[in-house]
């Protein structure tokens, strides 16, 4: 078994989960100096991911978010293995990346125990999940997730959260790594269930979906309104720094002078269910709330990637500029 870091000091970094998440996973790393070995049981995932990957390095490129040569480099860091032994056997990190379900991450976890090196870090991308109770024991004080927003290679934000036993190091050392990628992570003490963002999207598609349920208002409807009233807004200041611009007494009125309840959490929702039952399950099947007819997945990535990008570029000059 050779060293988990080359002589350039570069770490071997093992992604297990090609999907959606995991190959965007693999390009993150690669771009951050690692060397990829990116598995899936799934061979048709395993296969799509390569194509995936170049179509992202090609419209950050595009973006001038990264340089030509930085593009060429990374997609030669990046190596697709069939087996979990074969990704993660010379591994310094281990990143989990499969579907959020107890009983596939238990497994996955059993076997990252069996072939990962002993001092290996083990990171869980997941969104819900207390997956600490899943994973070995002997693991334990070397395992954390980082749970990253989708797409990873243009949305900074990551969220690091220790399990019982995790090691102050362990969440210094990875606070570092995605730090020195230019990313932003935010370590929280301990684990809380869809951290901050998650919980504030849930309980926004809480009211969408109630919304949509009812009838109240189209999908149509509720994305204009949230990109032409809410994220301007929201991506200047935030939120809270938002609601001192509008001040703190006329928020405190519209609390006391609110007309309706939120709604309960049920589970369910009559829209989604029905969506999802007429096979229109979002961009990969080429339907969800909207049509996207005969545009194959790769294009209606490189479309949003190219927003997210430019989005993102404002964002950053307009910081520098007005502070």
């Amino acid at each position: 078994m050779t060293s988990a870091h080359g002589a350039s000091g570069t770490m071997n970094v093992g992604v297990i989960g090609a999907g959606l998440m995991g190959h965007a996973l693999a390009l993150v790393h690669a771009l951050g100096g690692c060397r990829v070995s990116l598995q899936d049981n799934d061979q048709k995932a395993l296969e799509r991911a390569p194509a995936l990957i170049e179509g992202a390095l090609t419209t950050l490129t595009e973006g001038d978010a990264i340089a030509a040569d930085e593009a060429t480099a990374a997609q030669g860091k990046i190596t697709t293995v069939a087996s979990v032994p074969d990704a993660i056997e010379d591994a310094a990190l281990v990143v989990e990346a499969v579907t959020e379900n107890r009983d596939i991450k238990r497994a996955v976890f059993a076997n990252i125990d069996a072939s990962a090196p002993p001092d290996a870090i083990i990171a869980s991308n997941t969104s819900h999940l207390d997956v600490f109770p899943l994973m070995s024991a002997g693991r334990q004080a070397r395992c954390l997730i980082t749970h990253w927003y989708t797409p990873p290679y243009i949305v900074d934000l990551v969220d690091l959260a220790p399990g019982p036993e995790t090691t102050r190091d362990v969440m210094t050392m990875m606070h570092a790594l995605y730090a020195g990628m230019g990313k932003y992570p935010i370590a929280f003490e301990t684990f809380i269930s869809g951290y901050v963002a998650n919980r504030i999207q849930a309980a926004m598609n809480l009211e969408i979906f109630r919304m949509l349920d009812e009838g109240l208002a189209s999908p149509e409807e509720i994305d204009g309104s949230i990109r032409h009233g809410l994220t301007l807004r929201l991506a200047a200041i935030g939120q809270l720094e938002k609601l001192d611009y509008t001040g703190l007494e006329m928020v405190q009125r519209g609390l006391a002078n609110r007309t309706y309840e939120p709604p309960e959490p049920s589970g369910r929702s009559r829209t989604l269910d029905q969506l999802i039952e007429d096979g229109r399950t979002g961009v990969m099947a080429g339907a969800g709330f909207y049509e996207y007819g005969e545009v194959p997945p790769t294009e209606l990535f490189r479309r949003r990637d190219a927003k997210l990008l430019r989005l993102k570029k404002a964002l950053q000059d307009m910081e520098t500029e007005l502070g």
